[in-house]
């Protein structure tokens, strides 16, 4: 298990001391996927950071396995970053070197032999799906090839813990789902913990297991991904949930209809059921569903429905009550 316990980091700036961290605790599992999501500046990474002690921590500490490695210095400190395998956000490849070079380098720097490269290097190259691009140079790659040495090295030394600095932002969408997968494919395989930083909730919300969202150096929640996601309890976290479900309908088409919106959500079965179909059956009134999605985060369905009620006032907040009833969320979002 890995700990962060009242982690703070402090810089020292022209205009005084900066809070990038502020007292952040954390308990992630092995074996778990684990999101720190957060807008730009929010100290995602250099709490990603202190994992590793590349950033040295002001005051906390952090465990893994038990072990203070706050307190390591030389020889251990070194010896327990091999355990901890990092992939940049922007590849952080050595041009000068191909790709087999570069993945084994990080062994020869941890003191690998020869033989033991020879054998894990061309190992590597195949999970990654990179065996035939082992001469080639990082500017004869793409972004996802690049990403893809990048993951390779950060197992060369078949770390237990890997750190991930927004390790998709630089790559396009389709180039993004591929490199998840791998992730994802790594991470059952060996039973690696995962921990991922990253300001896209569509990446958080399409692989990770829980999440901790930061603002301002602070961890203000966290829950499941499908918590944060379904029920997020901070405006933080709400809004960039509402940004990344993308459910909102134009003003000018709202105002232009009669009766009532509503917006309605649905978790877990409910999401399945035929509650609205039910609801056509028991009133007169008639429903118009101007804006919908269903999406599965963790394997968990969220329904959202954007539904527009035209009838008599008083039908209408019958129909309410009973979605209501029947639903996550009902709410009146205009009329």
């Amino acid at each position: 298990m890995l700990k962060i316990e009242n982690v703070s980091v402090q810089f020292k700036t022209k205009s005084g001391i900066t809070d990038a961290v502020r007292k952040v605790s954390l308990s992630i599992e092995d074996g778990e996927i684990f999101g720190i999501v957060g807008a730009s500046g929010a100290g995602k990474s250099t709490l990603l950071r202190t994992i590793n002690m590349i950033e040295r921590i002001t005051e906390g500490k952090v465990y893994i396995d038990k072990t203070d490695i706050t307190t390591l210095t030389g020889i251990d400190l070194r010896k327990m970053r091999q355990k901890t395998g990092m992939i940049f956000q922007h590849f952080n490849l050595m041009h000068t070197k191909n790709v087999y070079e570069n993945i084994s380098l990080a062994m020869k720097i941890a003191g690998k032999s020869t033989k033991q490269i020879e054998s894990r290097v061309p190992e590597l190259l195949a999970l990654v799906g990179l065996s035939e691009k082992a001469l080639s140079y990082p500017s004869q790659l793409s972004g996802g090839e690049k990403q893809r040495v990048g993951i390779a090295r950060a197992l060369a030394n078949d770390p237990e813990i890997l750190l991930c600095d927004e390790p998709t932002s630089a790559l396009d969408l389709e180039t993004t789902h591929s490199i998840l997968n791998l992730i994802r494919d790594v991470n059952r395989q060996f039973n690696i913990t995962v921990i991922l930083i990253s300001h896209e909730m569509d990446v958080i919300k399409s692989i990770c297991t829980r999440v901790a969202v930061m603002n301002h150096g602070e961890v203000v929640e966290t829950n499941s991904s499908y918590g944060i996601f379904s029920k997020p309890a901070h405006e933080i976290s709400k809004e960039l949930v509402r940004n990344s479900l993308n459910i909102e309908v134009p003003e000018n088409i709202l105002s232009s209809m009669n009766g009532s919106i509503v917006k309605v959500v649905y978790l877990n079965e409910t999401a399945l059921e035929p509650v609205l179909s039910n609801a056509i059956k028991r009133y007169t009134v008639n429903i118009n569903i101007i804006h919908g999605k269903i999406e599965y985060i963790a394997g968990l369905p969220i329904g959202i429905l954007i539904l527009n009620l035209r009838g008599k006032k008083s039908e209408i907040n019958e129909v309410i009550e009973y979605l209501k009833k029947r639903t996550a969320l009902t709410e009146v979002i205009y009329g």
